[in-house]
């Protein structure tokens, strides 16, 4: 059966992160160009395009064939030139605050499992009025159910990324390792599974350990809580409050039994070396420690078949590898928004920057120059109409790439697939959004505001303790009250309120 090769979306990755003010500029215009019209020479309004990569940043030289040939199209089309800004995932949250709140330009960014928070921070415009008259096509691909995710006080934000949403956590492994050992991944069922498998691996391999971390701080299992939880538009390893199951009641997770388990499961797994010791404070992500061959197996969430994602991720590892559901897929509001392309606040050019938005939903040559870049050069076309790199060249080595990244910019459906992709994995993407289990709560979007003071006081509090928690590198019975101790401290109980004052206010209105 043909695999897929899809982005890792180490997206279901949790990251804490930061918002600023934003401020960019433009190059002036209203920007209401008939569509076709064409702009005299160097009258093109300027858009730039802020966006994540999981691959390598290009140069600059790699980089501006890519933009120009977006160009060709976006002068003819929309009147519009872009400048393209990928980011490494890893710095992305960072570098996009400290640029906006330096005054640099930038007009679309994404928001990464922070879109409560970019709406609190007023780095969001309101694009209710333009959205569908500039990005008409956009909101249809979209459909009304989902953007309500990205509305807030009947005012809309952004527009969500078209893609598989529903997001699984699976073990992703060396099937190497597993067959040379006969290790039948099939009998893993959840994650306390793992423990056996993890102690036959270290056992014929001392010098391997069996997992590292997706990112510094984050082992991946913060995402197979035994309960479905809705984190109310919190980063999922820095959550502040949260409901869980289908209670309507907000509660902290750090109080729960079910955050003291995965923590002694973290421990427990620290102390046997089953984790990497250092996971807690590496710089290093996940991508780079399977390459070293040095580690067995990572724990994060996708959203595509097993098959797929292990196709995927042994391209990036150069290793066999398999793929293990732990957990069914769970959506959530958060699920929904937590890739949103927002214009900024002070964009100038706002019915700009929506029609090129449009365009990364509805123009398949554009998304694809985005993923792939130049084909001939970046890629090379097959004859199934599948893409794969040029001869002798990977992901690391071509002059640009965003393959990675594939999913996470417009319509993931009319993006490129790599060689060897199913087909029918389509169908099974679009099942998977339909089946997968729903929050009780689906479309509530919080307000962070009134509590802003009390939500940078407890992501501290969280950057100190969560990642010697979830690495294991701490004793749970011991830190756990000091955590809460410290985020009582840091005004919990106030977001608590807030929270449910604000989803009691939804609900009656539902």
């Amino acid at each position: 059966m043909k695999k897929r090769m899809k982005q890792i979306m180490a997206v279901v990755l949790g990251m804490s992160m930061a918002a600023g003010l934003c401020a960019c500029g433009g190059s002036g215009g209203s920007g209401k160009k008939e569509e076709g019209a064409k702009a005299d020479s160097d009258k093109y309004e300027k858009v730039v395009f802020a966006y994540q990569t999981f691959n390598n940043v290009p140069s600059e030289e790699g980089l501006a064939e890519v933009q120009e040939a977006v160009n060709k199209i976006t002068r003819e089309k929309i009147g519009v030139e872009v400048e393209l800004k990928p980011i490494a995932y890893a710095d992305y949250n960072n570098q996009i605050s400290l640029s906006l709140q330096a005054g640099e330009q930038i007009d679309l960014f994404e928001s990464l499992f922070n879109f409560p928070d970019c709406v609190a921070a007023d780095m969001a415009m309101d694009i209710t009025e333009l959205a569908p008259e500039f990005a008409p096509e956009a909101l249809e691909l979209v459909g009304e159910e989902w953007m309500k995710a990205c509305t807030l006080d009947g005012k809309l934000y952004g527009i969500p990324v078209y893609k598989p949403l529903a997001l699984t956590p699976m073990i992703t492994y060396r099937k190497d390792i597993t067959d040379e050992l006969g290790i039948d991944m099939s009998q893993v069922n959840d994650v306390n599974d793992l423990d056996a498998v993890y102690a036959k691996v270290k056992e014929a391999h001392p010098e391997m350990t069996p997992l590292a971390p997706i990112q510094p701080g984050d082992t991946g299992l913060s995402r197979v809580y035994d309960a479905n939880i809705d984190y109310l538009g919190d980063d999922s390893v820095a959550p502040k409050a949260v409901l869980m199951g289908d209670d309507t009641t907000v509660v902290s997770l750090f109080e729960t039994q079910e955050f003291m388990d995965i923590c002694k499961l973290a421990r427990d797994w620290y102390n046997k070396g089953y984790i990497m010791k250092d996971a807690a404070t590496t710089t290093s992500m996940s991508l780079e420690l399977m390459s070293s061959g040095n580690y067995f197996s990572t724990i994060a969430s996708y959203s595509y078949p097993e098959e797929d994602t292990a196709a995927s991720l042994q391209t990036q590892w150069g290793y066999p590898t398999g793929v293990k559901i732990l957990k069914e897929a769970y959506i959530d509001t958060s699920t929904v928004n937590m890739v949103t392309f927002m214009v900024s606040t002070n964009c100038e050019v706002p019915e700009a920057a929506l029609k090129f938005l449009d365009l990364t939903y509805s123009d398949k040559e554009i998304v694809n120059l985005l993923i792939f870049g130049i084909e001939g050069r970046d890629y090379v076309m097959k004859e199934d109409g599948t893409v794969n790199y040029p001869e002798g060249e990977d992901a690391a080595t071509v002059p640009y790439t965003a393959q990675l990244s594939c999913g996470t910019l417009g319509n993931f459906f009319i993006q490129y697939q790599m060689e060897g992709t199913n087909l029918e994995s389509l169908k099974w993407e679009e099942e998977q959004n339909r089946k997968a289990a729903t929050s009780p709560v689906m479309g509530f979007v919080f307000d962070t505001s009134p509590v802003s003071t009390e939500y940078t006081a407890l992501a501290n509090v969280l950057s100190q303790y969560l990642p010697g928690l979830l690495c294991g590198n701490v004793d749970p019975e011991t830190e756990i009250p000091e955590l809460n101790k410290a985020m009582e401290s840091a005004g919990l109980e106030n977001v608590i309120a807030e929270k449910q004052k604000q989803l009691d206010a939804w609900l009656a209105a539902q």
